[in-house]
């Protein structure tokens, strides 16, 4: 006889593929961020490269993202200068 376990094991193994999912996302759209930036030769400091690869608001980086294609320093993707 189960145990009715399997369900809950595969509901927990859905939650770690959505969480990865997302992770992944927040990676992608922060080195999205950077790598616009070194293209467009915008120098970026250690702290500001930390501070886009530490944030883990999808909305905050959409919005870094949309700066970073005009921004004239980094300090301008954050809304700082």
């Amino acid at each position: 006889m189960g145990t009715g376990l399997r369900h809950f094991c595969g509901f927990v193994a859905e939650s770690f593929r959505d969480e990865g999912r997302v992770e992944g996302r927040l990676e992608g759209r922060a080195e999205d961020i950077l790598r616009i930036l070194d293209l467009r030769g915008v120098p970026v400091p250690e702290a500001a490269r930390q501070r886009v690869s530490a944030c883990t608001d999808l909305a905050v980086l959409d919005v870094w993202f949309e700066r970073a294609v005009t921004a004239p320093s980094a300090d301008a993707v954050f809304g700082d200068g």
